[in-house]
């Protein structure tokens, strides 16, 4: 798979991205075994911008790993310092699962609430509330947040 090539702005937009990355991949004294690139491979799937720290000591090495992890793994070489090697390719779209959609829950809710009004003999105003995933209607026809269930202790389950 050949390297993807990039233009100098799109180069410099990726390497301010990965300033503040931390490198995902080593590569300790055994170079780069077939591991280690399908460890790199899962991590640009995943990620799609990464940094490979190298271990060794020698530079011509270190380029040589470099130039062959974009030629073999079809990445773009954003920047090579010292040790760290920085490497993008375009994330994969995800694909949809049947099932994901189907374990969805609903979306907000909306409620139709009467509110009285202290004053004897006027209508009462009929409100319609918007209720979230983690919020509730209360009886007085205002919105909570969820109540959490009750957390068991261990230590007390295991006396009995």
């Amino acid at each position: 798979m050949p390297q993807i090539q990039l233009t100098v702005q799109q180069r410099k937009v990726h390497r301010a991205e990965a300033h503040h990355l931390d490198p995902v991949v080593m590569i300790g004294n055994d170079g780069l075994t077939d591991n280690v690139r399908k460890e790199i491979d899962a991590a640009l799937s995943a990620h799609g911008l990464i940094k490979v720290r190298v271990h060794g000591d020698d530079r011509v090495q270190r380029e040589a790993m470099y130039q062959s992890l974009a030629d073999d793994l079809g990445a773009a070489p954003i920047q090579h310092i010292g040790k760290l090697l920085v490497l993008w390719r375009p994330k994969p779209p995800k694909a949809k699962a049947a099932s994901d959609d189907e374990d969805r829950m609903p979306g907000p809710r909306e409620f139709k609430v009467l509110k009285y009004s202290k004053q004897a003999g006027q209508r009462p105003e009929v409100k319609t509330l918007r209720v979230l995933g983690n919020q509730r209607l209360t009886p007085g026809g205002q919105v909570r947040r969820a109540k959490a269930p009750k957390q068991k202790s261990i230590k007390k389950g295991r006396q009995t």
